[in-house]
């Protein structure tokens, strides 16, 4: 049986490094992708054979299709598991950010997925039941004032997971994504902007929310990693990490009623 493989990006650290471990794990070939070439050297090192690794900027196109010629060569020109997950975040209300702070959003989370999947369909297409996987967001299921630029492009990689499940289809190959709450990542450590200035992280998120035991509380990349695990043999188009997320996409308030809401919580 041909060995089957992963394209994953943002593979250096957190859910990329995660799943990159647990699919190798399984017998997996796996391509890890990132810009921090230090780090993927040392996953390398620790996986072994069947780990390709290459520096990877998401935003651009054209090194985007040479690396996947590159893992194509590799994998018999076999993909059964592209991964978007490359993502950045700078927080703050929309007017303190620096403008260039908000395309970088754009540019790897949205315009990242959309250079990933173009790149991997001719993959994809003659690869039988292949899936096209996205790390999405909890934000894409509320949006949260100081994050309104990331939470907009989890949205629309939401919505264009939707899409492309239908599309897909003619192909025999599939979409889905995950929407994440809060795990334990250094995405935390983004900036947090007040009047355009760098003023703090939001690295005590984590560890301030480790003893909740509601939807809001801190999980490990594992768990992620398994859900990736889990969408490649199931059927569902949005996975939610932790599962109890979902009922937040079936509370029954207006959205004016939720804005209020957080209004309320914002302002006290």
């Amino acid at each position: 049986m041909q060995q089957k493989s992963i394209f994953i990006t943002g593979a250096a650290s957190g859910i990329g490094r995660a799943t990159a471990e647990l699919f190798h794990a399984k017998g997996w070939l796996v391509g890890c992708y990132d810009l921090n070439a230090n780090a993927l050297e040392g996953l390398q090192k620790d996986l072994g054979e069947h780990c390709l690794i290459g520096v990877l900027d998401v935003r651009d196109k054209a090194a985007f299709d040479t690396a996947m010629g590159e893992f194509s060569e590799q994998s018999d020109g076999r993909l059964d598991l592209m991964f978007n997950n490359a993502g950045i975040t700078s927080g703050g209300y929309f007017d303190d950010v620096p403008f260039d702070k908000i395309i970088d959003i754009v540019n790897v989370n949205l315009i990242g997925v959309l250079n990933g999947t173009h790149a991997a369909l001719p993959l994809l297409k003659q690869t039988e039941n292949s899936l096209c996987f996205n790390t999405a967001s909890s934000a894409a299921i509320q949006s949260s004032p100081g994050m309104a630029v990331y939470g907009a492009t989890k949205h629309a990689v939401k919505g264009f997971t939707q899409s492309m499940s239908i599309e897909m289809a003619r192909y025999g190959s599939r979409a889905s994504d995950v929407l994440p709450g809060i795990i334990d990542t250094p995405l935390w450590e983004s900036t947090r902007y007040v009047e355009g200035e760098a003023d703090s992280t939001y690295e005590k998120v984590p560890k301030s929310n480790t003893e909740r035991t509601d939807f809001l509380r801190t999980i490990q990349p594992t768990e992620v990693a398994e859900a990736v695990w889990n969408a490649y043999h199931g059927d569902k188009v949005h996975w939610y990490v932790p599962t109890d997320l979902e009922e937040r996409t079936k509370r029954k308030e207006t959205a004016e009623e939720i804005r209020d809401e957080l209004i309320t919580q914002h302002n006290s």
